[in-house]
């Protein structure tokens, strides 16, 4: 059950000096070095090599050009990687309004979720503004309120099956997308209506469930039903293949987004009973999250700068191509200020953490 996000409030007057100097420093950032805060050429090539990646395997199938089962199997493989990289370094920024200067090209890019079995309305009211409202904050961020047998705040309920929640994360993992163009756009849509974010987005009931369906049927209809029909494979292989490029996606995607935030220094904040959190929202970010592998150049590439995640949850309304840069800022000011700003050296590093939190919150 999710509580009325309009009763919280971040402290104004805590660390409001830290608080000035960051934005100040970062601004400053992009006015001396005539920089702008969107995309640039690197987010376009990065756009053309993911969406390559996921619609080159499909086409070179589905046209023939591909036709021996280990070539379509590497095919499937290669999408799920495609896809996930399309998740991370162009719908993210698109739908964070960051891809671009120009709006009408965010609004483009933003659809190419729909290439991914997603609904981009729905993806935006969760991520955008409840996850990155409310981060790590019981009963309010949908993202550490996943299936009853995983648990990722201690404040939630306890169940014997946790106890190997460490053990088989990684499977329910794997289906994230699987949900995506199953079932969890249809219970989000419901829920949000009820809730009263669809209105606040201005967007109608009825019409955003027709555009759900329609593009559920043209999802299945182009990436599941034609292959089925033209490769030259068993049906039930196909259908294999399909899974696992989902399972692959999933399973990225997952790793990615989840150890930024349930990691063992992952605070959990309450709001007193006046719905207050003790922090202001820019401590708060640094508190629940954690960047990791900076000086791994390929994971930044892959991963649209989302290892960078603290940089991310702190100036969400900045491209991922800037974020390292603006890892250096954050790390002076928050140094001067005391803040904490946590960083795992490396990717197999942050991983490993996780897994320890996952068996930590598994426990009674």
């Amino acid at each position: 059950m999710h509580m009325d996000s309009a009763e919280i409030y971040f402290s104004t007057d805590k660390q409001r000096e830290f608080m000035v100097e960051l934005r100040e420093k970062v601004d400053a950032y992009f006015t001396q070095n005539n920089l702008s805060k969107y995309g640039n050429e690197r987010i376009i090539l990065k756009t053309l090599v993911v969406l390559g990646l996921y619609l080159g395997p499909y086409f070179l199938m589905v046209t023939g050009v591909i036709t021996s089962l280990p070539l379509i199997f590497l095919g499937w493989v290669l999408m799920g990687f495609g896809m996930a990289g399309i998740g991370m370094n162009v719908m993210h920024d698109a739908n964070h309004g960051t891809f671009s200067t120009y709006p009408a090209l965010n609004r483009v890019f933003s659809l190419s979720l729909y290439l991914l079995g997603g609904l981009p309305v729905t993806w935006r009211i969760q991520h955008n503004h409840i996850h990155h409202a409310f981060t790590n904050i019981p009963g309010y961020d949908d993202d550490i309120e996943p299936v009853e047998i995983l648990r990722f705040s201690p404040h939630k309920p306890w169940h014997k099956v946790q106890r190997y929640q460490h053990i088989y994360a990684t499977i329910l993992y794997g289906l994230m997308t699987i949900l995506w163009i199953t079932t969890k756009d249809f219970q989000q849509i419901f829920r949000y209506q009820k809730d009263g974010q669809l209105a606040a987005e201005g967007k109608s009931f009825y019409k955003l469930l027709f555009t759900l369906i329609i593009s559920k049927v043209l999802y299945y209809i182009v990436f599941l039903a034609l292959p089925l029909v033209l490769l030259p494979i068993p049906w039930y292989l196909t259908l294999v293949c399909f899974i696992i490029m989902h399972f692959i996606a999933g399973i990225v995607l997952a790793l990615i987004f989840q150890t930024a935030h349930i990691m063992p220094e992952s605070a959990y904040p309450q709001p007193n009973e006046k719905g207050e959190i003790a922090e202001n929202w820019l401590v708060h970010q640094l508190s629940v999250t954690t960047d990791y592998a900076p000086e791994n150049k390929a994971l930044t590439w892959l991963a649209g700068g989302l290892n960078y995640h603290a940089i991310h949850h702190l100036f969400p309304n900045i491209s991922h191509v800037h974020y390292k840069d603006l890892s250096h800022i954050v790390k002076m000011v928050t140094t001067k200020y005391g803040v904490p700003y946590r960083v795992q050296p490396t990717f197999m590093g942050a991983l490993a953490q996780h897994f320890r939190m996952l068996k930590l919150l598994g426990e009674k």
